[in-house]
């Protein structure tokens, strides 16, 4: 008898463990969006192909589409099917502090995942990685960061191309003088008006700004490199409900046949506006990243 009441005990208790994230208390974001009714996803508008305006003004792209399987998991999550989903555009400088202030809930665009960056705010699991370079005009005759001595430079206020290339400058006695884009079409601009002689910044956003330039032609990315990046979804600090589901969300969906489909669709395929192809292989560390989730910070 007393074995029995010691099972039924036990299976009591395993059930309580078993049901109790059911019943867990809602905090932070998914309390805030259970409140309000909607989820707040914020966007870039020129950051191609992650997260940009296609030409009815509507943000489309590669982080768009990988967020969309969170907003999924959220309204399953929450049992609310009819959640109401605002598209909020961001700038390289004002994303962190719209998300500290409860502005935005989610950041998908094209955001490099720092240690730095981790004292301020979280990520979800890695959906990309770049290299941190510089795009150039082929009549320039520049090959090297070197060559760039003395020249104009752009980049994007607010990215981690920023103070990579201050710290170059240091360690390689170079001087360049940065004139900064509010966005990645604005510094492009810069260089294809011949105001500056390069733009640095992540290979695959000068890759993109490149494909769809009126002249593709007139521009190569420098093979050099500043530093390899991640990318991920930017999340609140300390909101441990949240990211969990984010984590376990994007993690079953890099593990299965569909990351490579959203893959293909943007980076092996013809994307909007221009049907252009960036013909962008997957690398072996991305394919590591997706068969081994990770939040790991640069």
């Amino acid at each position: 008898m007393k074995t029995m009441l010691t099972a039924v005990a036990g299976a009591v208790v395993a059930l309580g463990f078993a049901s109790a994230p059911q019943a867990q208390e809602l905090t932070g974001t998914l309390k805030k969006i259970r409140e309000t009714g909607q989820i707040t996803v914020a966007h870039r508008e020129s950051s191609i192909p992650f997260s940009y305006l296609d030409d009815k003004q509507q943000p489309i792209g590669y982080s768009m589409d990988i967020c969309a399987k969170v907003v999924d998991a959220v309204k399953a999550e929450l049992k609310m099917p009819n959640l109401k989903v605002v598209y909020q555009p961001v700038t390289s400088s004002n994303r962190i502090p719209l998300l500290q202030n409860g502005t935005i809930d989610i950041e998908c665009g094209s955001t490099t995942n720092s240690v730095e960056r981790q004292k301020l705010v979280a990520f979800g699991p890695t959906y990309f990685r770049i290299q941190v370079t510089a795009a150039v005009k082929k009549s320039s005759g520049i090959n090297t960061l070197a060559e760039l001595n003395g020249k104009n430079i752009s980049t994007t206020s607010g990215t981690t191309a920023v103070p990579l290339l201050k710290n170059y400058e240091k360690t390689r006695s170079i001087d360049v003088k940065e004139i900064y884009g509010k966005d990645h079409a604005e510094s492009f601009l810069l260089l294809v008006e011949d105001r500056v002689s390069a733009f640095v910044m992540d290979d695959i956003l000068l890759a993109g700004q490149i494909a769809n330039a009126r002249s593709p032609g007139d521009f190569k990315i420098l093979t050099e490199s500043l530093r390899g990046e991640p990318y991920g979804p930017m999340l609140r600090k300390d909101d441990p409900q949240f990211k969990a589901l984010v984590d376990r969300t994007l993690s079953a969906l890099y593990k299965s046949p569909e990351m490579e489909r959203i893959y293909n669709k943007w980076y092996m395929s013809p994307i909007p506006p221009k049907g252009v192809n960036l013909n962008f292989p997957m690398t072996p560390q991305l394919k590591a990243d997706f068969a081994n989730p990770n939040d790991k910070g640069v």
